[in-house]
């Protein structure tokens, strides 16, 4: 793991006065953001540099700098403002593509680092729009649990030529720079995909530690959380179950490290408002405390 980030985000006056916070719901910014997302919206792939900028730049937002962060990235067309979720009242740094309302968006995505505890899970959302309702999703679990980093795609999974856009099996997009970084830092992370239940009409949840070959403590209290709150869930590491995500870059990046990694895909209801997305929400947040809890 890394040193606790003691600079600019101690939740100090001073830091509140050098970076002004704005009010948003979370969830809400994520359903205006995945609206503006479309097969013909447009995709950019990032040349090397601009992964590993993106990269650095996020390696200082983890340490703590800001300051330097936001040097970082605004030099790659990157904005980072500290936004106040309305639904947890917690402080987080966003960090945005400043072409999201261009006429040609790159579709870089955004990030989001809990500002008021040290960063210790992710929550990865590679399909937003695509897999409807998982940015939101993304979002209520980033709510659920302190030190969470929540990290969007930018663009339709169809957005781009030759699946380029597709970032879950795409190992050269900023959406993976992002996460192989937090791997770097040995932040475990849960990816929330979207199925349609043609797809398993036997199952609620298809739960998968990708490209790890066995499952470790965490997958097994996520399934447990979910089992118990009347969802029916497809193991992966029990047996065949369809969409396990085998072939996830950032899976394979997280098991050749060492660090945990879940691949979850939820049916439709699951992800939808309504009492199936609270438990659903509610069981994820089990794992993620669990998280939040160590080091």
């Amino acid at each position: 793991m890394y040193p606790p980030s003691t600079r600019d985000h101690d939740g100090t006056d001073d830091d509140r006065t050098r970076h002004p916070a704005t009010e948003v719901d979370l969830t809400a910014e994520m359903t205006a953001y995945a609206r503006r997302l479309g097969p013909d919206t447009g995709y950019l792939p990032p040349t090397e540099a601009d992964r590993e900028g993106v990269a650095a730049g996020v390696g200082l937002l983890l340490d703590g700098d800001l300051t330097a962060a936001g040097r970082r990235l605004s030099a790659l067309d990157l904005t980072l403002r500290t936004v106040v979720d309305r639904g947890s009242g917690r402080r987080f740094a966003e960090v945005a593509d400043r072409t999201e309302r261009a006429a040609s968006p790159r579709g870089w995505g955004r990030v989001y680092f809990d500002l008021d505890h040290r960063a210790r899970w992710s929550v990865q959302v590679p399909h937003p729009a695509s897999d409807q309702y998982t940015e939101v999703l993304g979002a209520r679990v980033l709510r659920g649990s302190p030190g969470g980093v929540l990290v969007v795609a930018g663009a339709h999974r169809q957005a781009g030529e030759d699946g380029s856009a597709d970032v879950a099996h795409q190992p050269g997009s900023i959406f993976h720079a992002v996460c192989a970084e937090l791997v770097r830092r040995g932040l475990p992370g849960i990816q929330v995909h979207g199925f349609a239940r043609s797809s398993a009409p036997h199952h609620d949840v298809i739960a998968s530690t990708s490209a790890a070959r066995t499952a470790g403590p965490e997958a097994l209290l996520l399934a447990d959380a979910l089992r118990e709150r009347g969802f029916r869930v497809c193991r992966a590491w029990r047996g065949k179950c369809p969409l396990a995500g085998v072939t996830n870059a950032q899976g394979r990046t997280a098991a050749d490290a060492r660090v945990p990694f879940l691949h979850v895909e939820f049916a439709p209801p699951l992800r939808a408002d309504g009492a199936p997305n609270d438990r659903a929400t509610a069981a994820v947040t089990e794992l993620t405390r669990t998280w939040a809890a160590a080091g």
